[in-house]
């Protein structure tokens, strides 16, 4: 018996979880909270304080490895798991997860996360618990073999030791102007989300949109260092698609018309219509990434909402539904199908961002920091939170300390060799 105890400890989540739905059908803000009715199940308010719940896996040297569950900031939106309860999480994991885990050999990773993680019956259990126990799974198989989570995961999927650094992406929350210069003073790889989350951000025929998009390339010029080109990448939570229409002809020409004021960057756009569903979804985002693809366009599209699931994402990436698919940690379940997802996204020649939420926890962060290098991603999000600045320096500084490790590990061996 590897584990001899299980510790669950209540926490917090870095943000807030937020009823999507409310927001979209017009709630306004006063201050920092939503005024209105919540319209998703589950929420008491639009805006609720995210929690979380670290579960710690007691070895037999004593050592305690930690993961971390949580929901992310729009749980319940486009086909993802219901809103976080902590009382509720813990009572399945308790009874269920608990006994499963004193009867697996964490030394084996992969094999651990597919016996604890079983269904109930025919169901599977609620993504937040496959998330927050891999990442103590997988710190436990690191501690107990005296290496990096990284070298874990590169060992169970029979990947080479990594060496290239990871682009990381920032998001700048409400304070958009304010925390887009913190990014460009950063040098940060890919900014600034935006957060185009309502109809007063997006604008008529998405002017209001097409203004900061512009004013964004315009101050990267003016106070980043001589040379510094970050990619755009802009989240604008399907309201290409309700303000100008669900036709996917004028839905890249819109994106057209968008790459076109900046000319010289590379323009993400993520989550430009929500389709209603999945297959739908996959349908018409084909469809877009076509009529890019044949114009010649700088401009990609992200897929986010109705990609969830490591099969969701098998389906986006075989149809060439995206240019980049957002693994949206959280949602995809056991952070080992995280791996798996980029695995995927690669086989197909579509491009992978392991991503996740502002919800989550400095412990999940760093975590996905080993899935993201190990893997070669072509971007990483730098979270938790939504202030640049801790979530930059938590997944930046996890990854240098990290590739310093791989650095001494790779020259130890060579000598040796």
């Amino acid at each position: 018996m590897q584990i001899k105890d299980v510790l669950l400890a209540p926490g917090n989540g870095a943000f807030f979880y937020d009823d999507q739905a409310a927001i979209r059908a017009g709630a306004l803000q006063d201050g920092f909270v939503y005024v209105g009715e919540p319209v998703t199940p589950d929420f008491k308010s639009i805006r609720v304080p995210a929690s979380s719940l670290s579960v710690g896996l007691v070895l037999v040297d004593d050592t305690v490895v930690w993961g971390d569950m949580m929901s992310v900031q729009y749980s319940g939106a486009g086909g993802r798991d219901v809103l976080f309860e902590t009382t509720h999480i813990s009572d399945l994991t308790s009874r269920i997860v608990v006994p499963r885990l004193f009867d697996v050999d964490v030394s084996r990773y992969l094999d651990a996360c597919a016996k604890v993680f079983e269904p109930i019956g025919h169901k599977r259990l609620p993504l937040a618990i496959e998330y927050g126990v891999s990442q103590a799974l997988l710190r436990a198989a690191a501690h107990l073999q005296r290496t990096t989570m990284a070298e874990i995961v590169c060992s169970e999927f029979n990947l080479p030791l990594p060496t290239r650094r990871v682009p990381i992406y920032c998001q700048s929350g409400d304070a958009r102007e304010t925390n887009v210069d913190k990014m460009i003073l950063k040098d940060v790889d890919v900014l600034p989300h935006g957060l185009i989350n309502s109809r007063q951000k997006f604008g008529v025929d998405g002017q209001t949109f097409i203004e900061f998009v512009k004013w964004v390339s315009t101050r990267t010029r003016e106070i980043g260092r001589p040379g510094y080109h970050p990619v755009l990448h802009f989240d604008v939570y399907s309201w290409i698609g309700q303000e100008i229409g669900l036709d996917p002809k004028r839905i890249a020409d819109f994106i057209c018309r968008v790459a076109e004021t900046v000319p010289g960057f590379a323009l993400n756009i993520e989550a430009p219509a929500d389709f209603g569903s999945t297959q739908a979804q996959i349908e018409n985002y084909a469809k877009i990434v076509s009529i890019l693809d044949k114009r010649g366009s700088r401009a990609r599209i992200v897929v986010d909402e109705r990609c969830n699931t490591l099969e969701d994402i098998r389906h986006f990436a075989e149809a060439k539904a995206a240019h980049l698919v957002q693994i949206k940690t959280p949602d995809v379940g056991s952070i080992a199908d995280t791996a798996r997802a980029v695995l995927i996204c690669k086989e197909n020649k579509v491009g992978a961002y392991i991503g996740g939420s502002c919800t989550e926890t400095d412990l999940s962060a760093q975590a996905s920091v080993h899935i993201a290098v190990a893997t070669q991603v072509d971007m990483m999000l730098a979270k938790p939170g939504m202030g640049v600045d801790e979530a930059f320096s938590i997944v930046g500084n996890e990854q240098n300390r990290l590739l310093a490790m791989l650095n001494r590990r790779r020259t130890k061996n060579e000598i040796i060799g």
